[in-house]
């Protein structure tokens, strides 16, 4: 028996050194009733009273059972009633006259059962136990729980039932009578056991196996991806769409960072496992980080760019158009006259709809808000082609509503008196069934009923600054709703599905409280703090092929494969994690490795990639002899055991690994091998030396045994590698070993290497000694082998001497006709990653040039050139910072190498990020990088209507240009008339104000870079008196929008100049109506003064110049409030 905080006891074996439960009973005593409390012997009035109905929950059956106690202080520590019972289960009191541990009298409610009830047995209980005087039936003490008892919690109820000291006291509450009088009482159980419809009732969640109970599983959360769970298991539940997911082709582009085809895996687990499904791997996908994991993120956002991704997966696939058909439909957009016949219109898809709901009612008044029509009348006539100015209406209708209708509700809104993001609780009403008939235009297609049946409710609860988000969904026709809480899936009633999630206020609870606790911000509030922010509604006539009713969706085939793959691995890699103690690692290296490796040092050692240059890794018992292991790589090799010789390997003070001497020991074990000949700090390497020669008794003969010692002193065969530096394919690969011996002459190996290389006799080539990778020597003929220090499993180059026209061909292509500078090359090369600055094309290419760190930026940009097949004066590069990100363009004909390029010295970047060192971005300029760095670069906003539309164009103009310069590029870039033209002028705004008019023939390299610069119309009296108008958000510091200037008129009320801003700007409507309007001070604390329409601005502003016109209004680019960057998937 645990300890709980509820002080409950949970006892199931009744084995007294279990520690006990206590429930505290402070709030459940001495309560004062309005009503007279009626007696312990009157049971219908007391269940009626201290046991009322819990609002929602349905009855299975009542009981009321009476124990009378005797000779209470003769009774054994733990007691049972007699067994009663309820529900078709066996119930009984457990009593603890002396207190459970406590100085209180003990009382619980516990299961009858003879033997262990069965496993999966449980009821759900309300109940209250009253102790009371036969005597006196009004003394009485009494405490109510609800539980749900299980095979594992068997009993439940009150450790501190009522004090031992004043049941027993001369007089209860000084009623004139003990409590437990002439040592008998009686305690009465009055037990409830409810109707489970959802089969979690009370449930505790422990050892909960949502499969078992439901058929599905969850997902697990990873820090804030709450939101994204219920959107996956929405769109998981929509059959149809999981279906043309699974018909994305991926078996030849199996790979995890391909999105569709992490989602492909996700919906496999989904539908395959047992337990939650991890989403890390579709987020990986995605390429997202910790930051975007552990940052809720707005789901219609996320909606719209998951579809758009997957909807280019599907092109050209069998399910090409899949989603269009399922959640696309579509809406048009009017301006309608009323007295001519005249309509402009325009019919648009959507994917979705946004709600309003502040000041809606339920979902029919959130759709007559959305096509809620808008007359245009008086200053605010729609100019209708060939009629002129005309009363009109403007307008949204649908044409038609999507197989699968997603609805995002408006929970979210800018409160302008908290200056904040809110959260709107309000009830917001949507049915399980919904005609979306009336919301359609007159010519919309009716042939089948536009009737919706409700799939999905997606919730959040909390507030802006914490919460959760879960889903209640209906996977089946016919089905029930079910809640998905991340990893967790529990069947839920229709009203935890649609009532519970309308928001607005709670219900009056059972004990009078209409308060509830929100479980993530801990505040108490009258208001649900959950409540729906999408809804999935699904048409009736396609419900069955959404559901696909009738229909199995199989996942790919490729998919069950690969999974099964991957779990053979991982029961590999955990049998070897098991047995890692009895294995170690060998890598070998043989001939074969040496000739297919162009590089330093006889193979690459330490490279991850499985090339036919790289060692084979060989995983062998420790046990194991080195005669068998030589046989186990010579049955791999086609060969004879007894035709392979084991060379340790050593790593060099140099930094280089060379076979040092043969192994000779066939019965050591390998692991001795490792310990006698290894390096500790890495695996065991073995060179494999091969002979193909056998004496005449069959043993095998290595090419050491041919060498001629000539009798000389300290002389031995040495084992030494040849490479050959091709200089006309500039390849420098492996040859193969060769022995020659120690005191030969360097000219005495010729013989060797003419054979090697299948060279005739007299052929002039040159040797080299690779010591180390910055240390290549050129050999001298005369000194011996000795002399130039030359030990085993040195390695020697060798190159074919050029002549004078086959070594100028090699320069003229960029070749190198010395084997040392071919060496430096390799030494020096890199991979240069080069990517799209501005991607136009999906065919502008991402490529990899393998590229020295001495080039100069001329051949830099020539090998790019030549990839790109463009002029390389018309490229630009700019390096990469560490996060991906563009960070500084590099200067034409830039003095220095490539290394000093990508990776220039630190004191150029203090305290900021070091640029990538090997990745630029490109890209191919119009004019030459030469004459552009000649030009400016003027980034200006372009004004073609008001101010409610902004249009920004970077141009490149002459250094030596003025403003009408800009104006003619702008023209050109952006298709402006010569008309219209010739009424533009440019002017300069800082921090959200008007600041200065530039004239035609100022200078570009007098425009303040921090300035913004605007092109807009002028107004066409330029002697008129102007005002300079700006916007500000409640505050005159808190400017945003576009400023301008603004012509008054002498003696103008302003209501009139009202409606002269609204043509100019272009605001009208509603959107106008909202803006108040005042004038403030130069300072920009000065204190706004508001404006009335009877006043004249003309008047206010008088003579002073630093009056401005300020434009009260809510930022709209503040509505992404607690959100940075907006959601990518890569």
């Amino acid at each position: 028996m645990n300890q709980l905080g509820s002080d409950m006891l949970v006892d199931t074996e009744y084995d007294e050194k279990h520690e006990v439960a206590i429930i505290s009973t402070d709030d459940a005593m001495d309560e004062v009733e309005p009503e007279p409390e009626p007696r312990a012997d009157d049971f219908e009035a007391m269940m009626k009273r201290h046991l009322p109905e819990i609002p929602d929950q349905e009855t299975e059956a009542e009981a009321i059972h009476t124990w009378e106690i005797k000779e209470w202080r003769s009774l054994s520590r733990r007691e049972h009633g007699p067994v009663f019972d309820c529900g078709g289960h066996h119930w009984r009191i457990l009593f603890f006259p002396y207190g459970n541990n406590v100085e209180f009298a003990s009382f619980y409610l516990e299961q009858g059962f003879e033997d262990k009830p069965p496993e999966d047995w449980y009821a759900c209980v309300q109940f209250l136990l009253v102790l009371w005087n036969p005597n006196d039936p009004t003394m009485h003490v009494m405490h109510q729980a609800t539980h749900r008892f299980t095979a594992e919690e068997g009993d439940w109820g009150f450790t501190r039932f009522a004090e031992l000291r004043r049941l027993f006291a001369s007089q209860w509450d000084e009623r004139g009578r003990p409590m437990v009088e002439n040592n008998s009482a009686k305690i009465t159980a009055y037990v409830r056991v409810l109707k489970d419809p959802t089969g979690v009732l009370w449930h505790n969640f422990i050892n909960y196996d949502s499969k078992k109970e439901t058929g599905m599983v969850g997902l697990k959360n990873q820090g804030a991806t709450c939101y994204l769970n219920s959107l996956l298991q929405s769109l998981y539940f929509t059959t149809a769409f999981r279906k043309a997911v699974y018909q994305i082709p991926t078996e030849q582009e199996a790979d995890r960072l391909n999105s569709a085809y992490a989602l492909q895996r996700l919906f496999y687990l989904l539908q395959t496992n047992n337990s939650a499904v991890a989403t890390t791997e579709l987020t990986a996908s995605f390429g997202w980080d910790s930051k975007q994991i552990f940052e809720q993120q707005d789901v219609q956002e996320l909606s719209r760019v998951l579809m758009d991704k997957l909807d280019e997966k599907m092109k050209g696939t069998e399910a090409e158009n899949a989603l269009e058909k399922m959640f696309v439909g579509k809406m048009k957009t009017y301006i309608s006259c009323i007295n001519v016949d005249y309509e402009s219109s325009r019919i648009e898809d959507f994917w979705d709809i946004q709600l309003n709901v502040s000041g809606n009612k339920n979902l029919d008044d959130s759709f007559k808000d959305y096509i809620q029509v808008e007359t245009m009348d008086g200053e605010n006539k729609y100019f209708a082609e060939g009629f002129g100015l005309q009363d009109a209406k403007k307008g949204v209708i649908f044409e038609s509503f999507p197989q699968v209708l997603h609805l995002q509700l408006k929970r979210f809104e800018y409160d302008i008196n908290r200056d904040a993001m809110m959260k709107v609780n309000d009830r917001y009403e949507f049915p399980e069934i919904w005609d979306a008939s009336p919301y359609l235009s007159d010519h919309a297609d009716r042939s089948e009923p536009y009737i919706y049946h409700l799939h999905g409710v997606l919730v959040h609860s909390g507030d802006l600054n914490a919460g959760h988000y879960y889903a209640f969904l209906k996977p089946t026709k016919d089905g029930h709703f079910y809640k998905f809480d991340d990893d967790r899936v529990t069947r839920a009633t229709k009203r935890e599905a649609l009532e519970e999630n309308f928001g607005g206020d709670y219900t009056n609870q059972a004990n009078g409280n209409i308060q509830q606790r929100n479980p993530y911000t801990r505040t108490w509030s009258a208001k649900r703090s959950m409540s729906a922010y999408m809804l999935v509604y699904i048409r009736e006539s396609r419900l069955d092929s959404i559901l696909m009713t009738h229909q199995q969706v199989d996942p790919p085939p490729h998919l069950a494969q690969r999974f099964a793959e991957e779990r053979a691995i991982l029961e590999r890699k955990r049998k070897e994690r098991e047995e890692a103690h009895l294995y170690t690692e060998v890598q070998v290296a043989s001939e074969d490795n040496f000739k297919a490796y162009q590089g330093f040092d006889i193979v690459p050692w330490k490279t991850e990639h499985d090339t036919p240059a790289h060692p084979r890794s060989y995983r062998v018992l420790r046990t194991t002899t080195l005669a068998q292991f030589t046989k186990v790589v010579a049955d791999e090799l086609g060969l004879e055991a007894d035709m392979l010789r084991p060379w340790a390997m050593v790593n060099r003070q140099n930094g280089t690994v060379r076979p040092d001497v043969p192994i000779a020991y066939p019965d050591m074990s390998v692991e001795e091998a490792a310990n006698k000949f290894g390096t500790k700090t890495v695996q065991f390497r073995l060179w494999m030396e091969r002979t193909d020669e056998r004496d005449e008794d069959g043993n095998p003969v290595f090419a050491d045994a041919h060498i001629d010692l000539h009798g000389v002193s300290n002389n031995r065969p040495l084992m030494l590698f040849l490479k050959h530096f091709d200089a006309k394919s500039q390849t420098l690969l492996g040859v193969g070993n060769f022995y020659a011996a120690y005191q030969d002459r360097v000219c005495d190996i010729s013989p060797q290497i003419l054979k090697a290389m299948k060279w005739p006799a007299g052929t002039n080539f040159k040797l080299h000694e690779e010591i180390k990778q910055n240390m290549i020597e050129q050999m001298k003929p005369k000194v011996t082998l000795a002399q130039s220090e030359i030990q085993d499993g040195d390695i020697i180059t060798v190159q074919k001497s050029l002549t004078e026209k086959e070594a100028n061909q090699i320069i003229a292509v960029g070749g190198y006709t010395d084997a040392k500078e071919f060496y430096d090359y390799l030494l020096n090369r890199i991979n240069v990653e080069f990517l799209p600055r501005f991607p136009t094309e999906p065919e502008d290419p991402n490529f990899i040039l393998t590229l020295s760190k001495k080039m100069t930026y001329d051949q830099l940009a020539a090998k790019a050139g030549e990839y790109l097949k463009v002029d390389p004066t018309h490229l630009r590069f700019t390096t990469v910072n560490a996060s991906g990100r563009p960070k500084m363009a590099v200067k034409y004909g830039q003095s220095g190498t490539l290394s000093n390029i990508l990776a220039p010295s630190p004191y150029n970047y203090a305290g900021t990020q070091l640029p990538k060192p090997d990745m630029f971005y490109y890209e191919i300029l119009e004019l030459s990088l030469k004459e552009l760095e000649q030009r400016k670069g003027v980034r200006i906003t372009w004004l073609p209507d008001g101010i409610v539309k902004e249009e920004t164009y970077e141009l490149m103009i002459p250094r030596t240009g003025i403003v009408s310069d800009v104006l003619a590029a702008l023209q050109k870039k952006a298709g402006i008339s010569d008309e219209v033209m010739a009424n533009v002028r440019i002017y300069e705004a800082h921090s959200g104000k008007f600041f200065k008019y530039l004239p035609m023939d100022y200078s570009i390299l007098s425009i303040n870079e921090f300035f913004i610069l605007y092109a807009a119309h002028f107004p066409e009296d330029e002697s008129a008196k102007k005002i300079s108008v700006f916007h500000f958000d409640k505050e005159p510091n808190k400017t945003h929008g576009v400023p301008f200037q603004f012509p008054l008129k002498e003696g103008e009320l302003f209501k009139d100049t009202k409606e002269r801003l609204s043509q100019f700007t272009k605001i009208k409507g509603k959107q106008f109506d909202k803006i108040k309007f005042a004038v403030v001070g130069r300072p920009h604390y000065s204190k706004p003064e508001y404006i009335d329409d009877d006043e004249v601005l003309w008047d206010l502003m008088g003579s002073r110049d630093e009056i401005a016109l300020g434009m009260d209004h809510v930022n709209k680019s503040r509505t992404n409030w607690n959100k940075t960057d907006s959601i990518f998937i890569r």
